[in-house]
C-alpha cells in the first residue's frame, strides 16, 4: 500500500510540474489549470492538515454518492481526488481529470472539496484518496460502499409444479444481490406446514425439499428475498398435488314421504377435480336434468301434510316443512281429523290400520276434487 501511495505522489508531482512550465496549460477534458510544483515545508506548522477524516459512504445503486476532503490551512497546495483500486486520478485542484462523466467536482472557501458520482454503479464501489501535494504527500481516505436491493433471478428459480402425492419435492428460489441476500420460504396463506415431520411456518435457505409430500401441501408458497437493503421481494410458487379421489357422505340413510323433496349429499376431493355422477344399485346412470312428471295426488298429498307432525312407532318425531309446494289446503270439515292422524298406534291391528289409511286417500281425494271444482 506505501509502494502504491508513493506512486501516485510521484505521478501527481510529475503531472503538476508538466503543467507548472506554462500558466494555464489546457488539460485534455479542455480546462484551463493553474499548477505548481510541490512544496517542502520545514516548519510543520506550515503544513495543510485534514479537519476530519473521509466519512465511509453507503448509497443505493442508481442513487448519487458525495464524498468530502475537509483541509485546514491550504495555502498554495493542491488537492487532488484519487480512486486508489483502480491507480485513476480524477480530480486535480479545480480541474477534473478522469473521463468519467458521472463524476464531477465541488470546492467550497478553499477548504471542503467534494467529489460527486452521479447514479453510483457497482464498479464504483472501493476506496477514494483525498491528497494534498506536500512533501511528504499527506492523504485521507475513504471507502464506497455500493448496495444492491434484491431480485429474483427468474431462470434459476422454480415456476408453479404439479406433482404427484408422496412423491418427494424441492422447490429452488436464487436470488441476486449486495450484500447477500438472505432467502426464506413460507406460505402465502401464513399457515404452518409439514416439513419433514416437523409444523414450521418459515424455512431458511434457497431450497425447499419435502419429502413425501401429501395433499396439505398443496397452495401458493413465497420466496422471498432480503438483503437490508429496501424493498424486499418476493416471488410466488403454486405446488399442486395429484391424488385419486376420496368419498364423504354424511348421512348413509336418508328417509322421505311420496312426494316430498330429498336431497341426497356426497362430497368428493381430488385434483385434478373429479367427474361425478349418480347411479341406481342397478347402474343406471341418474340425470338429474329431466324433471319429474307431475301428479295431482303427490301434490296434493304434500300440501295436506305440509307442516304436520308424523308420528312413527319406535322413532322420533318428524316434522315435515316442505316450502316446494305453495298451496296449503286446509279441509275445514277434515282439519281436525287430520291434524292429529296416526299411521300406526300400539295396539291396533293391521286392519284398523288399513281403515285408518284407506280413510286418508279419501280425504286426499276429495280434497283434490274440491280443488278442481
Amino acid at each position: 500500500m506505501t509502494f502504491f501511495i508513493h506512486l501516485y505522489c510521484v505521478v501527481w508531482i510529475t503531472l503538476l510540474t508538466a503543467c507548472s512550465s506554462t500558466t494555464g496549460r489546457e488539460l485534455l477534458n479542455g480546462q484551463n489549470v493553474v499548477s505548481v510544483a510541490p512544496i517542502k515545508v520545514f516548519d510543520e506548522s506550515m503544513y495543510p492538515r485534514f479537519a476530519e477524516p473521509i466519512p465511509n459512504v453507503t448509497v443505493t445503486v442508481g442513487k448519487d454518492a458525495l464524498l468530502a476532503c475537509v483541509v485546514d490551512n491550504l495555502r498554495g497546495f493542491k488537492v487532488a481526488w484519487v480512486r486508489m483500486d483502480t491507480q485513476t486520478i480524477l480530480s486535480i485542484h479545480h480541474n477534473i481529470i478522469t473521463q468519467n462523466p458521472r463524476i464531477s467536482l465541488s470546492y467550497n472557501d478553499h477548504r471542503s472539496w467534494y467529489l460527486h458520482i452521479k447514479n453510483v454503479e457497482e464498479v464504483d464501489r472501493g476506496w477514494y484518496m483525498c491528497q494534498v501535494n506536500t512533501d511528504p504527500m499527506r492523504f485521507r481516505k475513504g471507502y464506497l460502499q455500493v448496495v444492491v436491493p434484491p431480485s429474483i433471478i427468474d431462470n434459476m428459480t422454480s415456476t408453479d409444479m404439479v406433482v404427484r402425492e408422496a412423491t418427494d419435492v424441492t422447490l429452488v428460489c436464487r436470488a441476486s444481490g449486495y450484500p447477500e441476500p438472505y432467502v426464506m420460504w413460507r406460505r402465502e396463506d401464513g399457515q404452518d406446514f409439514n416439513y419433514n415431520g416437523e409444523s414450521v411456518s418459515v424455512v431458511d435457505g434457497e431450497t425447499l425439499t419435502i419429502t413425501k409430500v401429501s395433499r396439505l401441501h398443496m397452495g401458493a408458497y413465497l420466496c422471498i428475498a432480503s438483503n437490508g437493503v429496501p424493498p424486499s421481494i418476493s416471488k410466488r410458487i403454486m405446488l399442486m398435488v395429484q391424488f385419486p379421489p376420496m368419498l364423504s357422505i354424511p348421512n348413509q340413510l336418508e328417509g322421505a314421504y311420496i312426494g316430498q323433496d330429498v336431497t341426497l349429499e356426497c362430497h368428493t376431493e381430488a385434483y385434478p377435480s373429479s367427474i361425478n355422477y349418480w347411479t341406481t344399485d342397478r347402474g343406471d346412470m341418474i340425470i338429474s336434468e329431466i324433471p319429474a312428471p307431475p301428479s295431482v295426488f303427490t301434490t296434493t298429498l304434500k300440501s295436506v301434510l305440509d307442516n304436520q307432525t308424523i308420528r312413527k312407532k319406535g322413532q322420533l318425531q318428524i316434522v315435515q316443512t316442505n316450502d316446494a309446494v305453495s298451496s296449503t289446503f286446509q279441509g275445514e270439515a277434515f282439519g281436525e281429523q287430520i291434524r292429529d292422524f296416526d299411521f300406526y298406534e300400539e295396539n291396533s291391528a293391521p286392519t284398523t290400520s288399513k281403515k285408518k289409511l284407506l280413510f286418508l286417500i279419501l280425504l286426499v281425494i276429495n280434497a283434490a276434487r274440491q280443488m278442481l271444482l
